[in-house]
């Protein structure tokens, strides 16, 4: 191999710095992979348990109702707390709730007889501590990692969800086809053992300021400095766009039958990881991209484009492959914005920003099931397929247009940075 061909593939792969120098992100990196991983298989076994009990996709989408009041109302609260405390305690006693709800899903499924209302109610509760814990990690990453590493650092972190996303849907089809809901349940339960481990190992990261206001004053702030910065709002409307309209998971089950291929509903919930986890893996050019937001926004456009194609592919391997493309657009996006949020919003605001992040990214994909299970009841899963689609592009087009701050982000331009870095008033 010549010289040129390795300087050539040294800039696709992505820059594994953070990973390799950090024992704390690493730590953190592997505890969240390790839980991403198992809960892939509940997240797969309870819209197929949904559709193998009542039949109906709108009472799949319907968990995403279930899902969004919670993520409102502690995906604001933890951001908050992530401010207040140490993160990696909240992080940590997250995890150990979430394990207690994965073994409740168990005892479930394992009665002859399934109940319905368990498996909402552990979205809804789930939800809820994901709303709270989510926050701390996010905001906890700047504390592990140099400023020059952030890029290098949420490129790997969206790689872990490529990771995940692209073998364990795949496994978890396959597993439930074999041996049941409860194995999926029993999986993810391990996984989260093993995640609390080595969380557990990660040093503690606490606040770096004095809590001395109510939580709703510093929640206040937060929205007050995130309402300010159009660049920022443009972010997480993007990211909005993307979930609500073009994010059809709720549908995957009933789109599997339709394509008469039953047998391939892991792929459909794989194609999108594996999209993801191709742009990933060839992603070091992302560190040489300074003008974040053009990306953000095209992102945004090209996953409403693929999405709308796959309402008219003629089979399952084009359907597939649209979905990839929406997969590798949706990463290209979330490492953008990462950097930008990671890059310009200040320590002591950054778990209030996370807050309204997850807010976003909860809400949209939790919109998005109960909007596509209703437009597919009745009209169809291709309607509901490239009308969310469409939608999606053309928000992205509009969002372009609105908030000309974000379409101009330069991260070498220092008025534009430090915008960013200043607290709010």
């Amino acid at each position: 191999m010549t010289p040129g061909t390795d300087r050539r593939r040294s800039r696709l792969l992505p820059d594994t710095t953070p990973w390799r120098t950090s024992r704390d992100f690493r730590l953190t990196w592997t505890s969240g992979t390790v839980t991403l991983l198992g809960s892939v298989f509940t997240m797969t076994a309870i819209p197929l348990q949904i559709a193998d009990l009542t039949g109906s996709p709108l009472a799949v989408g319907a968990v995403g109702a279930v899902e969004l009041v919670p993520t409102v109302l502690f995906g604001l609260y933890g951001g908050v707390l992530a401010d207040r405390a140490d993160r990696r305690t909240v992080a940590l006693a997250c995890e150990v709730a979430l394990a207690v709800l994965s073994a409740l899903l168990l005892a479930n499924a394992l009665l002859g007889a399934p109940a319905v209302w368990p498996l909402y109610l552990a979205a809804g509760l789930a939800a809820a501590v994901q709303g709270i814990q989510q926050p701390s990690v996010e905001a906890m990453v700047p504390r592990l990692v140099p400023p020059e590493q952030l890029v290098a650092a949420g490129a790997l972190l969206s790689l872990r969800w490529s990771i995940g996303g692209v073998a364990a849907p795949a496994a978890a089809g396959l597993l439930i086809a074999t041996s049941g809901a409860p194995a999926a349940y029993l999986v993810d339960l391990a996984t989260f053992l093993l995640s609390i481990a080595l969380l557990a190992r990660v040093r503690p990261v606490p606040s770096e300021r004095d809590a001395e206001a109510p939580p709703l004053r510093d929640l206040t702030e937060g929205i007050r400095y995130a309402a300010r910065r159009p660049d920022l709002l443009g972010t997480y409307l993007a990211d909005l766009a993307a979930t609500v309209f073009a994010l059809p998971t709720a549908l995957f089950p009933f789109l599997a039958g339709e394509l008469d291929a039953t047998w391939a509903l892991g792929l459909l919930y794989s194609a999108s990881a594996a999209g993801s986890l191709l742009a990933a893996t060839t992603g070091g050019w992302t560190e040489r991209v300074h003008r974040y937001g053009r990306p953000v926004l095209l992102s945004a456009a090209l996953v409403g484009a693929a999405t709308a194609a796959a309402a008219v592919a003629p089979g399952l391997w084009a359907v597939l492959l649209c979905l990839a493309v929406a997969g590798a657009a949706h990463w290209i996006g979330d490492t953008f914005r990462s950097a930008l949020w990671n890059r310009s919003i200040p320590d002591e605001l950054r778990g209030r920003a996370a807050g309204l992040e997850l807010l976003i990214g909860s809400a949209g994909p939790a919109l998005g099931d109960l909007r596509a299970g209703g437009l597919a009841a009745r009209q169809g899963i291709r309607a509901a397929l490239g009308t969310g689609g469409l939608l999606c592009l053309g928000s992205s087009a509009l969002l372009a247009a609105a908030l000309p701050a974000l379409w101009r982000y330069d991260q070498r331009t220092p008025a534009t940075a430090e915008a960013g870095a200043r607290p709010a008033p």
